[in-house]
């Protein structure tokens, strides 16, 4: 935790003096050896005059609630998946079920600004994806990561959510629910003090964590520019596998996606095209609870039939002037099929339109 401390400090650099050291000649180096490894003063100050009530106050944290934990780096929980990667954490912390960090994992990231398209696939695919056994890890974010969670806890399976905050901030704030069902359901992990604060710059730094604990890494919409593309790039480092979910060309939330798939990500269009990599794995299905699609986004297999006017809407934004020019219907009748395609759950409405789910 002292190591953890040092303020700047990469965290490779640490990992290759440990190759010649141990922890006990580390601290014994002289501020003379510490510069000559590039160790700057505030840094060797930090290591040999450490600050050991913040580190009090760090490791009371577990006393405060049940089924929290803080490991270091050579403890036998840490799982060995994320000592693979470079810059592993020093330490993180625990708020749950620890046993689920060495169960296979399938990271499912994507846009806080998903559409209805992305928030339904989301929500079903982590929802299958914990039905065959796996752990459904992402970064608590809004918009996709938020729905993965959802999709896994909700269908009675296990999910893991990285923070990039202190395990004592929850961001968002609008997600402390959702955590507090992670917590009893699934897996809280960050390598942050418990109480640091959101900061831009420690998400990056939380999205190599998703992809170093996981098997693969799926990304459900992303924009060109997406924090999920860092996810993935670091999946890719990482030697991890990479799926996408191929989305409308006119979508700019599925660039991202369509660009991983011409790079050489998975392209994948059911859950198998995942799971069948991984069939090598003995994992225990969830045999005791049904698979539930998301309520909100129930379809009936008769509605083509019922509602003419569906065939006629897009799985991307269709616009009321698009509808007009396509049916033949008039404005009357076709508002009121549109009324009723939302109450069945066919369509989402949206400011720009309307969506096929």
């Amino acid at each position: 935790m002292i190591l953890d401390a040092i303020p700047g400090i990469q965290k490779r650099n640490i990992f290759k003096l440990l190759s010649k050291y141990s922890i006990e000649q580390l601290f014994q180096l002289s501020p003379k050896q510490l510069r000559h490894h590039g160790f700057c003063d505030k840094q060797i100050s930090a290591l040999l005059r450490p600050s050991y009530k913040q580190i009090e106050q760090n490791l009371s944290w577990i006393n405060h609630a049940e089924n929290k934990y803080i490991i270091c780096f050579d403890s036998h929980t840490y799982p060995m998946q994320l000592k693979e990667i470079n810059s592993a954490p020093f330490v993180l912390y625990l708020h749950g079920n620890v046993s689920l960090l060495k169960t296979p994992q399938i990271a499912i990231v994507g846009s806080r600004r998903c559409s209805p398209y992305g928030q339904n696939k989301a929500y079903q695919f982590a929802a299958s994806l914990a039905d065959l056994g796996y752990t459904v890890t992402s970064g608590l974010a809004l918009g996709i990561d938020g729905f993965s969670h959802q999709g896994a806890l909700d269908n009675s399976g296990y999910t893991l959510a990285v923070l990039g905050t202190g395990l004592n901030k929850i961001y968002p704030k609008r997600h402390a629910k959702l955590a507090q069902d992670i917590i009893e359901n699934g897996l809280l992990v960050s390598e942050f003090w418990p109480e640091t604060n959101a900061l831009p710059s420690n998400f990056p730094r939380r999205n190599r964590i998703i992809s170093g604990l996981s098997l693969g890494v799926f990304v459900i919409e992303a924009a060109k520019k997406s924090g999920s593309l860092i996810t993935a790039r670091y999946a890719a480092e990482q030697n991890r596998d990479l799926y996408a979910l191929p989305g409308s060309i006119d979508n700019p939330q599925a660039c991202g996606c369509l660009a991983l798939i011409q790079e050489g990500a998975k392209l994948v269009m059911q859950v198998d095209d995942i799971a069948n990599e991984y069939a090598h794995l003995s994992l225990t299905k969830n045999k005791n609870y049904p698979l539930k699609s998301n309520p909100k986004n129930h379809i009936d297999t008769k509605t083509n039939k019922q509602y003419p006017l569906l065939k006629y809407i897009d799985y991307h934004i269709t616009s009321l002037e698009e509808l007009l020019q396509r049916t033949p219907f008039d404005i009357i009748t076709l508002q009121n099929q549109l009324i009723e395609l939302e109450m069945a759950g066919c369509i989402t409405i949206t400011t720009e339109g309307y969506l096929r789910i």
